[in-house]
């Protein structure tokens, strides 16, 4: 499941007609979604939006409505709208079917169901009332939500895939910083030595808006593979510049190699999730699990995603990610 949170410092979207919550999908998601179902909630202290993988069986339909219900409980959610986005009618139609009977039999108000597909949308299920067997056209390139995601400098992304695509290595890059880990000096330099040295370089490009060079990134992801070095970097980020430090670790992961990959990807994933980008913070655990399947960082993040957790539950040094508080954590 994918889950977006609203971030400090971006526009709340008010959605008023079909056009309206076509027009906020992408923008609350960060990508173009294919083949899905994804959720708007709204009239919750915490509002979120969530997508998941468009099921094409009942029982997958009835599961998948289970696994929005449940966080929309969580956070007392009164209000969704339902975006069915696939050209298979049927599956549309079961999908739509088996959220609104779950959230209606739940106590909320299910106030439109709408399916779209090639620039027309339609009437999810049930009676189309004055809505055109053919579907109603619609352009949501000029939309008012559209130009305030511009204004605001958030990239919409024509996939998931693409946005996964945004993590991939980068076989020189790779290259470049696997011969630069063989070329670190020999001998033993001490936990506190790393930390501080690695806090500082975080600390300035970060600031700087600078990328790392290969022995930056190469000293930087050895030295994470002790868990308190990794946790000395974690540390740096607030919600005020989580957004930075994403930029920052999107870069390092994209050119890291995969031995040392897993901590650099979760500290991403982190990131991704306290600036509210929960694709993207899906992504990145994606990209941990894939070296590390029991990353306990990563399974934490995941966790948080999952039940729509938002970021402004979160403190610097709340509690430790291996005994179910909010902060740091063993990877």
């Amino acid at each position: 499941m994918t889950t977006s949170l609203p971030a400090t410092g971006r526009s709340r979207y008010t959605a008023r007609t079909p056009e309206d919550l076509l027009a906020a999908v992408p923008v609350v998601l960060g990508f173009r979604p294919q083949e899905s179902v994804v959720l708007l909630t709204f009239g919750a202290d915490h509002p979120f939006h969530a997508r998941v993988d468009l099921p094409l069986t009942q029982a997958d339909a009835d599961a998948t409505a289970q696994t929005l219900l449940e966080p929309s409980l969580r956070h007392g959610v009164r209000v969704v709208a339902v975006v069915v986005l696939t050209g298979n009618e049927r599956a549309g139609a079961r999908a739509a079917r088996a959220t609104i009977r779950a959230f209606t039999r739940a106590g909320i108000d299910v106030v439109e169901a709408i399916r779209a597909h090639e620039g027309r949308w339609y009437v999810a299920c049930g009676p189309r009332g004055a809505v055109p067997a053919h579907g109603v056209p619609y352009d949501v390139s000029a939309h008012p939500f559209t130009a305030q995601a511009v204004l605001e400098g958030r990239v919409t992304l024509g996939s998931r895939e693409e946005l996964a695509d945004s993590l991939a290595p980068r076989p020189e890059a790779v290259d470049a910083v696997l011969e630069a880990v063989v070329a670190l000096p020999g001998g033993e330099s001490s936990v506190a030595v790393e930390s501080g040295w690695a806090t500082a370089l975080v600390g300035r490009h970060v600031a700087d808006g600078t990328s790392p060079t290969d022995a930056e990134v190469a000293r930087l992801v050895v030295a994470m593979l002790d868990v308190a070095v990794r946790d000395a970097v974690w540390g740096l980020m607030g919600r005020a510049d989580a957004d930075r430090h994403a930029r920052f670790w999107t870069d390092v992961v994209r050119r890291t190699p995969d031995a040392f990959l897993a901590d650099p990807a979760a500290v991403l994933a982190f990131a991704a999730w306290l600036c509210g980008h929960g694709a993207l913070a899906w992504c990145a655990v994606d990209r941990c699990q894939d070296v590390a399947p029991g990353h306990r960082l990563a399974g934490y993040i995941a966790h948080v995603l999952t039940q729509a957790i938002p970021p402004s539950v979160w403190e610097p040094g709340a509690g430790r990610a291996d005994d179910g508080g909010a902060g740091r954590g063993a990877g």
